[in-house]
């Protein structure tokens, strides 16, 4: 007879987790269904669909998933140089809900709800190359070394597209590229919102009921190209949270109205990218220590000056996708430049016009594709060396960046892998486990792109 190894599986105790689920079940006793959301690496969303009955198993005893989920491409295969796979037996983790997450999911027929999940091992500690315990060991270093806290929002921008057949070889029309004439950017059109107003209804009901903290909805510089904004959150685990279930809610919704969201950061050539910009302060026992009256100004310029420093090294955390760099195209309203600037749209870190209090600092690298952990993981170790150093940054720029001389951004792939690589800055921030894991990926997928052949090669040379 052969001894089962068994292990009673050691609950992580996030606050308030009994009473969440007790209080969600007492509400939705007929659940139909529970999705469970694991976003990987990249910032794909793994999970299972399981029963509704099956809620309160899942938080008191959590859900098995292997670690190697965080060892996928973007495509979900297995990179094997991250050697999470078979040589380590692909075992399981043990992964635990985020209770402030569990919601009902208002885009689907059937009653169902969703709840976000965070990798741990069978002793509750957790598992650090899941993206969100990299932030939040981030998130504890800068509150240990300076006792600040991060108070983050972000802004998404996304493209509508008609729904397809499925086939995207050829390139896809945006809502509103069609009309009668050309297309046309139509910068912040209130008819483009109103030709949309079912969609945009069920958007800002669908985050009311999953409160997710969504503010402004605009039309933004592209044909069919929009942009939401999400409220401040004193969390950055929660602000990112919110990017994660907002990206998701807005495919639902579209996909509702025989639409197609797209949060690709370059679709097109001619039009702008979609972007993923942060704002940024910090606060001290509640105070925005950037906005003090005798030191604030010094504070935000030692912040700025480490982003700056840090932001070729980190520039992966920021633009992880092959598509991503195609996105910095100068006069794009993307950033080609290591540079900063007060209210100025041109720049990689922008000082918004704003009252004392709000003083921030606005990052705009980011692609609407990337992993928001990861780019909050980096956008804090800059500010982190910058508050460690204590340095003045460089002038900011007064005008058009693009037409500044600068030092400039890698447009290419490999030399941003190259960069976060022999990074040690990169390697503390993210930690040694997932600095080998998103280095390995990273090379993977950018293989995987040289050994396609464009049909322009096809037209070209055939």
């Amino acid at each position: 007879m052969v001894d089962l190894p068994h292990h009673d599986p050691e609950h992580p105790a996030e606050p308030g987790w009994q009473k969440a689920f007790e209080a969600f079940l007492a509400e939705h006793p007929d659940l139909d269904t529970l999705e469970v959301v694991l976003p990987d690496t990249n910032g794909v969303l793994r999970g299972k669909w399981l029963p509704g009955s099956a809620l309160e198993k899942v938080f008191e005893q959590g859900v098995a998933f292997p670690f190697s989920l965080f060892g996928l491409d973007v495509w979900g295969r297995e990179v094997e140089s991250t050697e999470l796979h078979i040589e380590t037996g692909d075992k399981d983790g043990l992964c635990w809900p985020v209770p402030e997450s569990l919601k009902l999911v208002p885009w689907v027929e059937r009653k169902t709800a969703q709840v976000l999940l965070s990798m741990y091992d069978r002793e509750g500690v957790p598992f650090l190359i899941d993206p969100r315990h990299v932030l939040k060991r981030m998130i504890d270093r800068i509150h240990d070394e300076f006792g600040v806290t991060a108070t983050c929002a972000f802004e998404l921008e996304f493209y509508l597209f008609e729904e397809s057949d499925g086939d995207w070889t050829e390139q896809p029309k945006p809502l509103f590229s069609t009309h009668l004439g050309p297309a046309r950017q139509n910068m912040y059109a209130l008819s483009d919102l109103e030709a949309l107003l079912p969609v945009v209804d069920d958007l800002r009901r669908a985050c009311d009921e999953q409160g997710i903290p969504a503010d402004a909805a605009v039309s933004e510089a592209a044909p069919g190209q929009f942009e939401l904004n999400l409220h401040h959150r004193r969390n950055p685990l929660l602000a990112a949270d919110d990017v994660v279930l907002l990206r998701r809610l807005v495919a639902g919704v579209a996909r509702k109205h025989q639409l197609k969201a797209s949060f690709m950061a370059k679709p097109f050539v001619e039009w702008p990218g979609n972007g993923m910009h942060v704002h940024v302060s910090m606060e001290k026992d509640g105070e925005n220590i950037f906005s003090h009256p005798e030191t604030g100004a010094e504070r935000i310029g030692h912040a700025i000056n480490g982003l700056l420093e840090t932001m070729p090294e980190a520039l992966l955390l920021f633009t992880s996708t092959f598509n991503g760099f195609r996105r910095m195209q100068p006069g794009s309203y993307a950033p080609t430049s290591i540079c900063w600037g007060f209210d100025n749209r041109s720049v990689a870190l922008r000082v918004p016009a704003s009252s004392p209090e709000a003083a921030r600092i606005e990052h705009r690298i980011a692609g609407a594709d990337a992993n928001p952990y990861l780019v909050l993981t980096g956008i804090l170790a800059g500010m982190l060396e910058g508050l460690r150093a204590e340095k003045s940054p460089p002038e900011p720029v007064i005008g058009n960046a693009y037409e500044k001389k600068h030092k400039r951004l890698t447009p290419w792939m490999d030399e941003a892998i190259d960069a976060f690589q022999a990074s040690p800055r990169m390697k503390e921030a993210v930690g040694e486990e997932m600095h080998k894991v998103l280095t390995a990926i990273k090379r993977e997928e950018l293989n995987e792109f040289g050994r396609e052949i464009s049909s322009l090669e096809r037209q070209t040379y055939l």
